[in-house]
């Protein structure tokens, strides 16, 4: 059952993605145009401490007029290795510096329109290097103790999927034992 890309062509493009319109072959001959987004690659990182805290943001989302926590993300810019990206958005948008990255997991939010990947990383330490560059992101960062996650994910305080996939895996690595 596997559907086939023949042709695609640009509709609209940006400095952050493209839009196009693809000619695709389904498995019975029959032919439809479907429109998907191509977008970079993005990075995500998160430290938890000894404590079991792991660091958030809270912040709005204008798009879906939504609250919730997040991990720091951001695009990968061209050229740059995804794990430094991980790690400078990280400090940009939180004001902590990542120790050594560990890649966590890697998802494709909505494969069914985007081949967008968001590529997330964790850390067991961090440093405080001073107020986050970009403060704008979020409305304040905090440390929240890791075993409260799945109760904020269950009540939708965690609404991107990326971010509640991540926090639950590392509530599993970090808890699921102890």
């Amino acid at each position: 059952m596997q559907w086939t890309n023949l042709n695609e062509q640009t509709v609209y493009e940006n400095r952050w993605f493209r839009v196009n319109l693809a000619d695709v072959a389904l498995p019975d001959g029959r032919h439809l145009d479907h429109f998907l987004i191509r977008l970079r690659p993005v990075a995500v990182a998160t430290v938890v401490n000894a404590a079991n805290e792991v660091l958030l943001l809270w912040r709005h989302r204008f798009i879906t007029d939504s609250w919730g926590w997040e991990l720091a993300a951001g695009v990968v810019e061209d050229g740059e290795d995804i794990e430094a990206a991980a790690a400078r958005e990280m400090e940009e948008e939180t004001g902590w510096r990542p120790g050594p990255l560990k890649p966590l997991l890697t998802v494709e939010p909505a494969n069914g329109l985007i081949d967008a990947r968001h590529h997330l990383f964790w850390s067991e330490s961090a440093e405080y290097i001073g107020h986050p560059q970009d403060d704008f992101e979020s409305s304040r960062r905090e440390w929240i103790p890791l075993k409260l996650v799945p109760d904020m994910v269950a009540r939708g305080e965690v609404p991107a999927a990326n971010m509640a996939a991540g926090l639950l895996l590392l509530h599993h690595l970090r808890l699921a034992d102890g």
